[in-house]
């Protein structure tokens, strides 16, 4: 629930009504990890003497405490439930008093450490891009259901209403960068819990703290994904959360195309005003949020050949489990354009994109590192570059 600053890894934790997170964040917590519930500070925030329940008895009047001058959050719930106005009034309290909280519970955590944020409403108040990971558990509504008699002696038609409040399955999964599924035995969950700890939060978070970026070496072709472009729109909603909403942000490269094999490597292009912004403290703050800028010089090969290399700035993913190429090219720059040029003209021609799959599994099954792989594709891209811009004056296309 806080931005993403810094270098402790933040993963945000959700999951609906009876779905089982708190068995998740249990098991984390047994690995180390710091957990932080935020309805219990929300209950912390609107405590007795708190700023936060005075603010709340100004708006609301005193009919929402209970005899002994603590919040009654059932009488608070009845003035608020089916108004609108109110509601926003009683959020307006709460909600920057848990974040300030928030914020500095996990700057009291160890610089090494993996901060769980547990948050049941992260989906429906659109919390998710500021997390490095969001990670969701899912449930059948029947067993929830089952469990929220079985454990909260909750009846079937208050369970019903609750679930019916919060967000759907479908939203959930959207936001989920994994999806943790929590309708067998608890030995199943644990399982799952201690894989993610093991494979992907743990060298997550070392990658972070280190700046260090996922380059997969080989070159293995992957079915086309249909979970791409949302991968995709889950990474360019932190890109912009971490450098400002107002930037441009494009998904670029084979995965943007449909249809298309590719290396499961998710290209983005970000658009900055000069290598100099790029540079700045903008390389910082995508470093904070997962993507570390990449050593070395980088830049593309100019089409046609023989003009000098388009310069650019290359930054990957600290996630193990999500590798990406963020490009920061300049905007209007041959290469930024090329980019474009070259995606969309392969979305609207099929025999081209099909020329290209055929290329890119002869050049995989031969050159299976990635250099090599990139080397020998240039040829073709030189003869495509002319198509796409006899596509682009006939069509009247612009970036």
């Amino acid at each position: 629930m806080i931005g993403l600053t810094g270098r402790v890894l933040m993963v945000g934790l959700t999951g609906g009504i009876g779905s089982g997170k708190s068995a998740v964040a249990s098991r984390l917590a047994a690995f180390g990890a710091v957990i932080i519930d935020s309805d219990r500070v929300a209950r912390e925030v609107v405590a007795p003497g708190s700023e936060g329940l005075a603010e709340i008895v100004a708006a609301f009047s005193d009919r929402v405490l209970d005899a002994r001058g603590a919040l009654d959050r059932a009488a608070l719930g009845a003035v608020v439930f089916a108004d609108e106005a109110a509601r926003r009034r009683l959020e307006a309290i709460i909600h920057p008093r848990v974040r300030a909280r928030t914020a500095e519970l996990a700057a009291a955590a160890a610089p090494d450490a993996i901060v769980v944020n547990d948050v049941p409403l992260l989906v429906e108040v659109g919390l998710a891009p500021t997390y490095h990971l969001v990670v969701v558990v899912q449930t059948a509504v029947a067993t929830r259901l089952a469990r929220l008699a079985r454990d909260r002696g909750m009846d079937r038609a208050e369970a019903e209403r609750r679930i019916a409040a919060q967000a759907d399955d479908a939203r959930r999964q959207e936001a989920a960068d994994v999806l943790l599924t929590n309708d067998g035995p608890l030995d199943e969950l644990h399982a799952a819990v201690d894989a993610l700890w093991r494979d992907r939060l743990v060298p997550y978070e070392r990658n972070v703290r280190e700046r260090r970026a996922v380059r997969p070496e080989q070159v293995v072709l992957a079915d086309p994904d249909p979970s791409w472009p949302q991968q995709y729109a889950r990474l360019a909603a932190r890109i912009r959360h971490a450098v400002g909403a107002d930037v441009r942000v494009d998904h670029i490269g084979s995965t943007a195309v449909p249809g298309l094999a590719a290396k499961n490597v998710i290209d983005i292009q970000l658009t900055v005003s000069s290598l100099a912004e790029a540079d700045g403290p903008l390389a910082e703050r995508l470093a904070d949020a997962g993507f570390p800028r990449l050593p070395g010089d980088w830049w593309d090969n100019p089409r046609p050949p023989g003009s000098a290399h388009w310069e650019k700035r290359l930054h990957g993913s600290a996630d193990p489990g999500r590798p990406v190429y963020l490009h920061l090219r300049v905007d209007g720059s041959p290469g930024w354009r090329y980019a474009l040029l070259m995606r969309d003209h392969l979305r609207a021609d099929p025999g081209q994109r099909a020329a290209y799959l055929q290329l890119k599994r002869e050049l995989a099954a031969s050159a299976p590192d990635s250099a090599t792989y990139g080397t020998l594709k240039d040829p073709w891209f030189d003869e495509e570059h002319l198509r796409a811009e006899e596509w682009a004056a006939q069509t009247g296309w612009r970036p």
